[in-house]
């Protein structure tokens, strides 16, 4: 009998998968180190992202089997 497939718990946390099966994730880079950021910055790295490239995606898709 074939195993069943798990979710990465960590994967589906950092991931949202949007109706048309998009896949966004935020930017990286608003964690720390934000006082010599400017404002402007730190909004644009507040924005969630599409993930484009098919690469990413197929591992993602591996990471997040049953979503």
């Amino acid at each position: 009998m074939k195993k069943k497939l798990k979710t990465l718990r960590s994967a589906l946390k950092r991931f949202t998968i949007t109706g048309n099966k998009k896949i966004l994730h935020y930017k990286v880079g608003k964690n720390h180190l934000l006082s010599k950021k400017n404002k402007k910055r730190k909004r644009h790295l507040s924005a969630k992202v599409i993930i484009n490239e098919y690469i990413n995606k197929t591992q993602i898709n591996k990471l997040l089997p049953y979503i």
